[in-house]
């Protein structure tokens, strides 16, 4: 599931606790099996992701391409945008604020291994 960053004043405390690139914050640890712990940007708008738990496996973003209205994900059929992926406290993060549901997408890559993104 696709998530998109919106002004709560839970969104509010969080953004003024963004980390950088490194994926570090003081006193935070990401220790929830379903947190990423590692990212690689891959050639054709995908991912290789590794979880907390040692689970891993694929994220297949092509469809950002082809899709009608991909809303704050339209940004990313640019592979400069798309290969600027972050880690966010154990989630994928772009510049823009598009962001991927880790529990979501754990649970997708336990299923099998490579999860397509329906955007």
């Amino acid at each position: 599931m696709l998530r998109e960053r919106r002004s709560s004043p839970l969104a509010l405390i969080m953004s003024s606790q963004a980390t950088t690139k490194q994926d570090s914050a003081p006193g935070v640890i990401p220790a929830a099996a379903w947190r990423v712990k590692a990212l690689t940007v891959l050639p054709e708008y995908r991912l290789a992701v590794t979880f907390q738990d040692g689970t891993s496996g694929f994220v297949d973003l092509s469809s950002v391409t082809t899709s009608r209205d991909p809303g704050m994900f339209a940004p990313l059929a640019d592979p400069r945008v798309f290969e600027k992926a972050y880690l966010d406290l154990g989630v994928v993060t772009w510049p823009n604020g598009a962001d991927l549901d880790p529990a979501w997408m754990y649970e997708r890559i336990r299923e099998g291994k490579t999860w397509s993104v329906p955007i």
